[in-house]
């Protein structure tokens, strides 16, 4: 049984499962793009060296660097300052990327200003590469919030 305005003549049944199809694809781009959130993560605790290995090249933070240069004198007197502030950055992350993975949107928006104040600290440190690589985790978080609000829109 057709209906108007339903689309190209499909039935009320193709229809609704067309949309639950276009829901579901929402909702697994949205829980893959807060994947995103547990590689940063991975990624900035290599570049810490709080990990057994560490790589510097691809891969690094703006607020680690700033930390390093201009926090020398305060890391001298406070060993383990610098290692707490990579532990919260990394869970502060994790913590995002469980948020987003609930499709709390509020999350994907945290790690783009996160990750954008992070930019501008790569920017101040000439890390031109490590810019890149967090322009990437940018675009994928936005990508995820852009997909919850779709899924808002079309209704869970």
């Amino acid at each position: 049984m057709q209906t108007l305005n339903v689309g190209a003549g499909r039935t009320d049944d193709e229809y609704k499962e067309a949309q639950e199809r276009h829901r579901e694809e929402l909702r697994e781009d949205s829980q893959s793009d807060a994947n995103y959130f547990f590689w940063a993560a991975a990624l900035a605790g290599t570049s810490s060296g709080l990990f057994a290995v560490q790589i510097n090249f691809l891969i690094n933070t703006g607020v680690f660097d700033l930390l390093r240069l201009y926090g020398r004198r305060f890391g001298t007197n406070y060993p383990t300052v610098f290692e707490g502030t990579v532990v919260m950055w990394l869970a502060v992350l994790c913590a995002l990327g469980f948020a987003a993975r609930k499709g709390h949107r509020w999350a994907f928006l945290v790690g783009l200003v996160l990750y954008g104040a992070d930019m501008v600290a790569l920017l101040a440190t000439f890390s031109i590469w490590a810019f890149g690589v967090h322009g990437f985790f940018v675009l994928r978080w936005f990508q995820g919030q852009k997909a919850l609000k779709d899924l808002k829109q079309v209704g869970v």
